[in-house]
């Protein structure tokens, strides 16, 4: 113990825990002060540790500076890189209790227990139904807000599920509804009209 308090001489005295040097005390006092004075100057949120800060900063600049190796998706924590390469291993070390399927994230393994619970703890405010999972609460809510947030860039038309505006634009790549009177060519969009035009001309849009 002699010989470990040289290493680390200094002591936290509210928890005993050892720190090397006073500096790595000092942040970690803060724990039990509950002070935070590291602050985001973007959105004021408060924090007791500057790596804290340092990470959550990442989410207003819209760096995502881990990157797997493997699909070259990124991830603004490490941690969340490494949950992913998980994935890619085929790795299962979350297993259920109840009928023994694995599955790679804790998280998944969580919304799966709830199916065998038959708890759905997201209640829409509005009409009191309920779900298993927030995103399908989100799905929900956008019948009763009306809100469409998928556009047809091709006519406009807008869409509560990313699902339905697939499922429609197929409808587009059959239609052609963009007429070139020269030489009576039909196209999906207008701008291609454009392009055939210059084709016609000869003409280099980009010299």
């Amino acid at each position: 113990m002699l010989t470990l308090t040289r290493q680390k001489p200094h002591v936290c005295e509210v928890c005993n825990k050892l720190f090397t040097k006073k500096c790595n005390l000092f942040n970690h006092m803060l724990l039990h002060t509950g002070e935070k004075p590291y602050v985001c100057e973007v959105c004021n949120k408060a924090f007791s540790q500057k790596g804290s800060l340092d990470r959550h900063m990442l989410i207003h600049t819209g760096e995502t500076p881990y990157m797997c190796e493997v699909c070259y998706k990124s991830f603004r924590q490490k941690g969340h890189l490494n949950r992913h390469m998980l994935l890619h291993k085929g790795e299962k070390l979350h297993v259920c209790e109840v009928c023994n399927k694995s599955f790679s994230q804790k998280g998944t393994l969580n919304v799966h227990i709830l199916i065998h619970t038959g708890e759905k703890p997201h209640v829409c405010e509005v009409c009191n139904k309920s779900f298993r999972q927030k995103g399908d609460l989100s799905m929900h809510m956008l019948i009763h807000s009306g809100k469409k947030p998928y556009m047809c860039e091709i006519c406009k038309q807008s869409f509560r599920l990313k699902h339905d505006l697939n499922k429609h634009v197929l409808v587009h790549r059959e239609q052609k509804p963009y007429m070139y009177q020269i030489c009576n060519k039909s196209f999906s969009e207008k701008g291609n009209i454009k392009m055939q035009m210059l084709t016609d001309t000869g003409e280099k849009p980009h010299v």
